[in-house]
């Protein structure tokens, strides 16, 4: 006799219910992503416990057909699907037909639906697989669908549920996501009877961030749109200064399903490159829209999976896409930090937003009308740029920087020399000659000028002082700046030294006296292995016997008596990594040497040289974060600053 037998249709449920019904939350998707799928304007989700003791799903949809209702929980049975053909070409949320016959399998449940006005449903009560009820009932018009005692048939399953919150916490996002996915639909989400979500529906997704993530937060939001022949970018997108400790933040949406991908996520997070400090991750929502076949979504049962038939040139075009919009922001935080009133009596301020406008509330300054061509005096020397200048008058300023870069030539538009540093062995601006640089803007790249990007210019500041040898203090018309000496010099620094990893091979000068390093047996065999890594770097080590290892020359405008640790900590870089590119390397070179040729805190510089530092961090490509992310200025605006002494209210 034959060993193997075909499972009766109940013990299959329950076996696919592991897959499809991990959680509370899971539980959740599914029923709301069917109400999606029936047309629903308004969704209401109330949950008691986290969600295992009751899960409630109020839809206003198209209702079920009442010979469909018993059919619905059967294995496979879905309205979605009708061919093989059918699966190349989805554009429902659900398709696949498990959901729920394997929710049924493992609760007690309960449906009431109608699909028309007539007042009159169907009700169907399923307890553990099995039909108790199917009857003609009143119902209005839509699905109403009920869970109860989730797991109350699979101890083992139930025992491994977390606590009531972290289920709560789960329901929550997925809530979240769906508000976010379908900002068109009225989503309400009750835990216990509270009213925990809320949108409206009226299809600004603007207005469900706020609703989400508070006003606040979707006050420093931006308005992304982009399209090619295949994709469709919309949504919004993060400030810098808005980030989350996880990628939690980061909401993905293809074709109204919310999927997570790590192509995706890195794409994401290369746009985003220098303007986040480490391990700090954006607020995105991103909505893709693309024709189904070039997306596959029968990846997984949880379908939060997909694969993407052009993946490479999506992540391209949406890294380039955020990375453009990115370019066009003023991105100097404004620090706001009121408390009005104290002990009962406070007065009360009514935030308005107004979402429809909120993408064009970008900060502009006040360009100058000056000569087009001025000398910046630096401390470098011969350095000079074709740029707009003015002298900017505000009164009772200590120091007035007299020389200022405007919007009109902005060093990003160029492809030639970058800035030049501001650093010496002291980390002081010094007044070496070694540089003679311009900066001009190739009229050529443009066959026209309304083609020029339209970029934000860098304030215009002038210097007030200096605050515990660490921050400089700036101000304008606009109000009052902070600018951390070292992040702007690190920045300045770092564009200068990428420009000149780009051909390390040309500045590399053979040493008098090598530099000697030493490393153990296991590390010096791998240094062996990676000589042409530093090589590209513009460093020339040679095995010098045992753990030892001789440089024999570097680029010559390695800081002056930083080489050994530069080098010593490139080597540490180099044994810790797998493999590497030359992009990835020039990178993270020219991260290592700028931190180490920049003025540190604590450390006094004088009026000149703050003077000369602001105009070169104004010429940067990208001026408000240093390269490990950290905000270079901070800004309070004049009214900021009224209100905070209470001169407005």
């Amino acid at each position: 006799m034959g060993k193997i037998v075909v499972l009766d249709e109940h013990i299959a449920n329950q076996i696919a219910a592991g897959e499809v019904v991990e959680r509370p939350s899971s539980v959740v998707k599914e029923l709301v992503e069917n109400a999606i799928d029936a047309g629903a304007t308004k969704i209401e989700v109330l949950i008691e416990e986290g969600g295992l003791e009751l899960i409630r799903v109020v839809d206003n949809g198209s209702g079920i057909d009442p010979e469909d209702c018993e059919a619905a929980f059967y294995r496979h049975a879905t309205s979605k699907l009708l061919s093989g053909r059918d699966l190349f070409q989805i554009r429902s949320l659900g398709f696949r037909g498990e959901a729920l016959p394997s929710i049924a399998a493992v609760s007690k449940v309960r449906l009431l639906s109608s699909n028309n006005d007539t007042g009159l449903g169907q009700a169907v009560v399923i307890e553990g697989g099995t039909l108790k009820e199917n009857e003609q009932t009143a119902a209005p018009k839509g699905t109403d669908i009920t869970i109860k005692e989730l797991f109350y048939n699979t101890p083992a399953r139930l025992k491994y549920m977390k606590t009531i919150q972290t289920e709560l916490g789960h329901v929550s996002d997925v809530m979240y996501r769906q508000a976010l996915a379908h900002p068109e639909i009225a989503f309400i989400l009750r835990h216990n009877g509270n009213t925990l979500l809320q949108s409206q529906g009226g299809g600004d997704m603007l207005q469900v961030i706020a609703s989400i993530y508070g006003i606040n937060t979707s006050k420093k939001m931006v308005s992304i749109s982009s399209e090619n022949l295949d994709y469709i970018i919309s949504g919004y997108i993060g400030l810098p200064e808005l980030t989350r400790s996880n990628r939690g933040g980061m909401s993905t949406i293809v074709n109204g399903r919310y999927i997570r991908n790590q192509g995706l996520h890195q794409a994401i997070l290369r746009a985003y490159h220098t303007l986040l400090p480490i391990n700090r991750y954006p607020l995105v929502v991103l909505m893709l829209d693309m024709h189904p076949s070039l997306v596959d979504v029968n990846v997984h049962p949880a379908k939060l999976e997909v694969r993407f038939s052009k993946e490479a040139e999506l992540n391209a075009f949406v890294e380039d896409s955020i990375r453009r919009l990115l370019s066009e922001q003023v991105l100097i935080p404004q620090v706001v930090k009121q408390n009005i009133g104290r002990g009962e009596s406070k007065s009360v301020i009514q935030e308005q937003f107004h979402f429809q406008s909120q993408r064009n509330e970008n900060i502009q300054y006040k360009q100058s009308q000056a000569p087009s061509q001025t000398e910046i005096n630096s401390p470098q020397g011969g350095y000079s740029s074709n740029r707009d200048t003015t002298k900017k008058n505000v009164p009772n300023s200590g120091f007035t920087v007299r020389e200022q870069v405007s919007t009109g030539d902005r060093a990003r538009y160029t492809g030639g020399t970058a800035v030049p540093p501001v650093s010496g062995a002291s980390g002081k601006l010094n007044n070496s000659n070694s540089y003679n640089a311009k900066v001009q803007i190739p009229e050529a790249l443009y066959s026209s000028p309304e083609q020029k990007p339209e970029i934000p210019a860098f304030p215009e500041l002038s210097l007030i002082g200096q605050h515990h040898g660490t921050y400089l203090i700036a101000q304008n018309e606009e109000g009052l700046y902070l600018i951390d000496q070292h992040a702007a010099h690190e920045r300045v620094n770092y564009e200068y030294y990428f420009e000149k990893f780009g051909h390390p091979a040309d500045a590399s000068q053979e040493l008098l006296i090598p530099i000697t390093l030493e490393f153990t047996s296991a590390e010096s065999e791998k240094i062996k292995e990676r000589l042409h890594w530093f090589e590209q770097a513009g460093v020339i080590l040679e095995h010098f016997g045992g753990g030892t290892f001789r440089v024999v020359s570097h680029p010559y405008w390695f800081p002056s008596g930083e080489e050994t640790a530069i080098i010593e900590e490139m080597a540490e870089w180099v044994l810790n990594e797998r493999s590497i590119d030359l992009a990835k390397l020039r990178e993270k070179s020219s991260i290592l040497v700028s931190c180490k040729a920049s003025i540190k805190a604590n450390q006094k510089i004088t009026p000149e040289e703050a003077n000369t530092l602001i105009q070169r961090l104004g010429a940067c490509k990208q001026p408000y974060t240093c390269p490990h992310g950290r905000p270079i200025v901070i800004s309070f605006s004049a009214y900021d600053l009224e209100k905070l002494f209470k001169r407005v209210m």
